[in-house]
């Protein structure tokens, strides 16, 4: 049994705007649910021990500094299983070499041990506020989304949507058959990226599969007249091997460099391996892809954080771009306000859930949406969105149009500026083939978004 420690770890006459004046603590917000038998505060405050200070018996080490830098919960409501806790800046560990401070030592104090501590039936983190002193200590984007306008030739505030695709299948390629179909999108688009998976595989290696892949994006930039972006897997365990996969792909870039962005999975490789990159790499645009975060962020687990808490880490970490889902609007799992994933890394400033957060002129991180997205399902994305200054990296809404994955690319494009000019999809097809097509490329889609589109297209009945 533990002990009681809500005389210690807990403070209810705090208060949160006071919290966020004095700017000496990073908040963060949970839904927890103590087990049978602990009080709501009683648990509350055995998790803020654990999270910074505590341990389960009184020992003799503690001093009266020590008390000082306590974890403490602030806020509770059991009802809404509600709980706050105030997390002293000194607590958070900060590198020897630079004295910035680092996400590992954040989750480490944060949603460390105290997920698995036997008196909390659940904890999951939905939001936490980072205090001006916090934000200057973070490394934050070096590269954004104006950085892939300028290569685009675009304009470097509002430059708009950026087609992209992913070469499918996302495995079993060699690196011809790789190439080949890195150069049909081109001819229609704008952006390819590695899927996560995709690296060094014996049968695609590396160092065969990228000289061609540049081969592709010069014929397609000479074909097209059209600069082209291609993100490039450098995921590992090892900081070396990274390191190592970079340079070898800058080398091949050689001078179109510029246009090559670095995809990391920043979920299963944590922390080090996106500020490696972030670090190593900081004239790179730095893709941070989520693979596997469904693990702990989804909405059916109890514990961890959502999605909104990492992609608010990511930009902190220094991603250039992170995927934040479809907003229920393609395969993955997520919903229309899920829109708040995309305003909280791509604002200046914006309230959460729990808290509102300054970013003091971070350079924002890119909302990349990815997922069973195509031409049909974009403007309705759009409209909820409430803007296209995004990455949307369509698969099968590429290579699966019935024409060819150009015009998928050319199709995406026309989604776009369909929404733009406010005009109706279907008349809008009338008059854009690529898009027109869509619709006999996806007609479950068309079916279920543009009732009676055969009638108004000429299309027979499957």
């Amino acid at each position: 049994m533990s002990l009681n420690q809500s005389s210690r770890y807990a403070d209810l006459n705090l208060d949160e705007q006071a919290l966020i004046d004095e700017g000496r603590h990073i908040l963060c917000a949970y839904r927890m649910k103590p087990k049978p038998g602990t009080g709501y505060l009683e648990g509350a405050a055995h998790f803020a021990a654990e999270s910074s200070t505590g341990t389960n018996v009184d020992v003799s080490t503690t001093d009266d500094f020590t008390k000082g830098v306590d974890a403490l919960v602030y806020q509770i409501d059991e009802a809404s299983e509600d709980m706050r806790i105030a997390y002293p800046l000194e607590l958070f560990d900060r590198n020897i070499t630079d004295g910035r401070m680092m996400i590992a030592s954040f989750l480490t104090l944060t949603i460390g041990n105290n997920q698995g501590m036997g008196d909390i039936e659940h904890a999951k983190m939905y939001d936490f506020y980072v205090p001006p002193r916090a934000v200057q200590l973070f490394d934050g984007p070096a590269k954004d989304i104006s950085d892939l306008w300028r290569v685009l030739g675009r304009p470097i505030v509002d430059g708009g949507f950026i087609a992209g695709t992913i070469i499918k299948p996302k495995l079993g390629l060699r690196p011809k058959p790789f190439a080949e179909a890195a150069y049909q999108f081109w001819m229609g688009g704008d952006f390819i990226k590695n899927d996560e998976p995709q690296g060094n595989q014996t049968f695609a290696p590396m160092k065969e599969v990228i000289p061609l892949v540049v081969d592709a994006m010069a014929r397609a930039q000479d074909d097209t007249g059209d600069a082209k972006l291609f993100s490039a897997n450098i995921t590992a365990d090892c900081h070396n091997e990274m390191v190592a996969r970079g340079e070898f792909i800058l080398s091949q870039f050689g001078e179109f460099a510029d246009h090559c962005a670095f995809l990391v999975d920043g979920y299963v490789g944590g922390p080090g391996m996106v500020t490696t990159a972030r670090r190593w790499f900081p004239n790179q645009y730095l893709h941070y892809h989520r693979a596997g975060h469904g693990a702990v962020t989804s909405p059916s687990a109890k514990r961890g954080y959502t999605a909104y808490v990492l992609a608010k880490m990511s930009r902190l970490q220094g991603a250039s771009g992170i995927h934040v889902g479809t907003m229920g609007y393609g395969k993955m799992e997520g919903e229309r306000d899920d829109r708040a994933i995309a305003y909280i890394i791509e604002r200046d400033s914006y309230t959460g859930p729990a808290y509102h957060q300054e970013w003091l002129g971070m350079k924002p991180t890119t909302p990349i949406i990815s997922g069973g997205m195509n031409a049909l399902r974009l403007p309705g994305f759009f409209e909820n969105l409430g803007h296209g200054n995004l990455i949307n990296t369509a698969g099968g809404g590429s290579y699966g149009h019935i024409d060819s994955p150009a015009a998928g690319a050319v199709s995406l494009r026309q989604a776009y500026q369909c929404w733009l000019a406010g005009a109706d999809p279907i008349e809008w097809a009338k008059d854009h083939r690529e898009f027109a097509r869509a619709f006999e490329s996806f007609p479950q889609d068309a079916d279920a978004l543009y009732p009676g589109w055969r009638d108004h297209l000429g299309v027979a009945a499957a």
